[in-house]
């Protein structure tokens, strides 16, 4: 359930979406004077130096290929001579995580996602202060504030995170959790203003008796993507979104005392868990959501049938991408800030945030670590940041007269091709590298990430979205949310636990309860929903959640005392 990429890889969610205001805030630019090398000087070096060819590999699912077979991997090699061969998960993360660790065989550069402390823990990395300190000065430009927060244990840096705001604009999209509804629900109710869970699924039953198939197949009324190990947090994460926080992970943290208590088994779950076995009960849910990998949930979502889902924007990309490239707009969904109450303020969107346990780094295998180190230096030149982020002037995208970066109608489709965007690179160099924090702003005030540019998100629009958004009496999908209370301490979840810790050990086996009954108590007999509860709470009664959220809390209050 402890799981969140956080920031932007569901690019087309950002793209339909835009939020009021979001323009040049010099106040904010926190940059403005910003000078980096040039890639030129770079590119100079890089003839001086023969041709290398290193290893990467992601644990984020990807298609393999060379670096230097997209457009910004051949122009990251002219600049440098370097180039990689990049390999990606295929099946569970852990047992990956485990074989590299057993046999020692490591790639060149790891980027581990949730397995970050095994391979931590099996001294995986090697330490990168003293090749910052020598070949790093974009990296200490871009990471200087931030370095304490993502130091170890023993001083030392042995990763790069993809979360380094260089000043600060929201993001107008809804990259995040919601749950989403398909328009044409909507639409044949008249675009109703729904806030509650029982609301959100009163209308999706009613919509399914009246359109039981659609296009001669069965209408899919709710799906989760639970099927996949690593995914399982998006069935149990709702439970704390209904209940009007944001996703800290498996905790909830009190905005007054800053206690920070799990709200596995509690009855915001029991409540959540509960409403989805009386779906199922109403043959409203999807059972498909236990089994389903990912391309087959996607082809689902994309399919037409599906009236209603819950999930992060990241996680539907190319979902939402083919649906719109698609053009039927009222196949699409609209994400909703859905509550257990009407009283309830919702907080999908998440307050700025540093995420100090995800990252990339250089293993102890790595041939050359200096050239990697240089590489990754010189990926964070402004200049580097926009080609990764925005591509080539004239080409990817333009500058009006007023110096404000902007994209047409056609720049826009291709952002949507899943295939463009990874012969271009995006789908490889726009995340999982030393870069900028998503809600960046650039020197010159535009912003570094394509969806948070107020002028793109608005030319992204549809007839279909100015339809509902006027339908809705507002301008941007994100004015339908509430704006977020600043949380000092966010996300808790990057809070670093260790491999084989208590609190590590309490992670894993609350996981194992929660995905042995789970999935149990929602398609149970609604009859036996209650027994089977029982035996759910009392296994995980038997762990030490206490010892557990007195840790969280800890540091949860170190880190409002400007402590990380």
């Amino acid at each position: 359930m402890v799981k969140n990429k956080l920031w932007t890889m569901g690019l087309a969610a950002m793209l339909s979406v835009a939020m009021i205001g979001c323009s040049s805030n010099s106040g904010n630019s926190g940059n403005a004077g910003n000078t980096s090398s040039s890639p030129a000087s770079s590119s100079e070096a890089a003839g001086e130096q023969e041709p290398v060819t290193f290893t990467y590999y992601g644990f984020a699912a990807n298609k393999d290929t060379l670096a230097s077979e997209t457009v910004i991997g051949k122009e990251l090699q002219k600049q440098t001579g370097v180039d990689f061969k990049m390999e990606f998960i295929v099946g569970d993360g852990k047992t990956k995580s485990g074989v590299m660790i057993a046999s020692g065989d490591y790639p060149d550069v790891i980027v581990p996602d949730g397995e970050i402390d095994k391979l931590m823990d099996a001294g995986a990395f090697i330490p990168l202060d003293d090749l910052i300190e020598k070949y790093g000065p974009n990296i200490k430009r871009v990471y200087g504030p931030y370095m304490d927060k993502f130091k170890q244990a023993d001083g030392k840096i042995y990763h790069l995170p993809f979360s380094a705001n260089q000043g600060y604009i929201g993001d107008p999209g809804i990259s995040q959790g919601a749950f989403w509804m398909q328009r044409s629900v909507l639409k044949e109710f008249g675009y109703p203003k729904i806030k509650t869970l029982d609301e959100y699924f009163d209308l999706i039953k009613q919509y399914q008796e009246k359109y039981p198939q659609i296009d001669g197949k069965d209408t899919v009324g709710f799906v989760i993507f639970a099927g996949v190990s690593d995914n399982f947090f998006t069935l149990t994460n709702p439970s704390m979104h209904l209940a009007g926080y944001p996703n800290d992970g498996g905790v909830l943290v009190d905005m007054n005392t800053h206690d920070a208590k799990t709200y596995q088994a509690s009855e915001y779950e029991k409540r959540w868990i509960q409403k989805l076995n009386e779906v199922n009960a109403e043959g409203l849910f999807d059972p498909e959501s236990f089994t389903a990998n990912k391309d087959q949930y996607l082809a689902k979502l994309t399919s037409g049938r599906v009236l209603g889902y819950f999930n992060y924007g990241w996680q539907v990309g190319d979902a939402t991408n083919n649906l719109k490239t698609a053009g039927i707009d009222e196949k699409r969904y609209t994400p909703l800030p859905i509550v257990f109450d009407q009283n309830t303020k919702d907080q999908y969107v998440d307050p700025p945030a540093f995420v100090n346990n995800r990252g990339i780094g250089i293993s102890v295998n790595a041939k050359d670590p200096v050239r990697i180190i240089q590489y990754f230096d010189n990926m964070l030149t402004e200049e580097n940041q926009i080609l990764v982020q925005w591509g080539i002037k004239d080409q990817n995208y333009s500058v009006d007269a007023n110096g404000r970066f902007i994209m047409n109608e056609q720049q826009i489709s291709e952002r949507n091709d899943t295939e463009f965007t990874r012969k271009f690179g995006w789908s490889y160099f726009q995340y999982n590298w030393p870069r900028y924090g998503n809600n960046s702003l650039l020197a010159d005030g535009n912003s570094y990430a394509v969806g948070n540019q107020p002028e793109v998100a608005y030319a992204g629009y549809t007839e279909g979205d100015k339809a509902i958004l006027d339908a809705y009496g507002v301008k941007t999908f994100a004015e339908m949310f509430a704006l977020p209370d600043e949380r000092p301490w966010y996300p808790a979840w990057s809070i670093n636990k260790g491999q084989g810790t208590p609190e590590q050990i309490f992670e894993q086996k609350s996981s194992d309860i929660a995905k042995k009954y789970l999935p149990k108590l929602v398609l149970a007999d609604p009859a036996q929903f209650d027994s089977i509860w029982s035996e759910y709470t009392a296994e995980f009664g038997k762990l030490d959640s206490a010892s557990y959220e007195s840790f969280i809390t800890k540091i949860v209050k170190e880190r409002v005392a400007g402590n990380w």
